[in-house]
């Protein structure tokens, strides 16, 4: 028999699924900049493995935009801003500029990570990346999962759009 505490807390996770199936990816308007919200996680594995998941906020495209990474508490963990050949990381502990967003993230997140390629593939866009393989068939349910196998270690990016 299940206690009214686990029964409550049961269904309150069992409506929190059903919402997170029922997130779409969102819809921009034509003329406006391209713009994504939802949860990421990033899970790189190895000696020491590595995960890492937020809620985030993009804009733009690889040659300019922001990201924000937010907590589950709507604190902000982290604001990405790049143009121009420059990238400038901000947050609580630390500010970081870089000439290459692709090597600040690598900085950042331990993995180099397909910038321009993601961006595509939010658009629905199959983009061959050398040693990653994209997933895009739940894009309309919101649903991305990119896996890395080369170079070590493997890495899987998921991303779940919301709006």
């Amino acid at each position: 028999m299940v206690g009214p505490r686990v029964a409550g807390l049961l269904l309150w996770v069992a409506c929190a699924l059903w919402l997170i199936g029922c997130a779409q990816p969102p819809q921009v308007p034509a003329g406006e900049e391209d713009a994504w919200n939802g949860r990421i996680a990033l899970q790189v594995e190895g000696q020491a493995s590595q995960s890492f998941s937020a809620i985030f906020e993009l804009r733009g495209n690889a040659q300019a935009g922001g990201l924000a990474l937010i907590s589950p508490l709507g604190s902000r963990i982290a604001q990405l801003e790049w143009k121009d050949g420059h990238a400038q990381l901000t947050s609580a502990q630390e500010s970081r500029t870089s000439d290459s967003l692709d090597a600040l993230l690598q900085d950042v997140t331990g993995t180099r990570i397909p910038v321009a390629a993601l961006f595509a593939w939010l658009k629905g866009v199959q983009t061959t990346v050398p040693g990653w393989r994209a997933d895009l068939s739940a894009l309309e349910q919101g649903r991305l999962v990119a896996h890395r196998d080369d170079p070590a270690p493997q890495a899987t990016l998921r991303i779940a759009l919301t709006r």
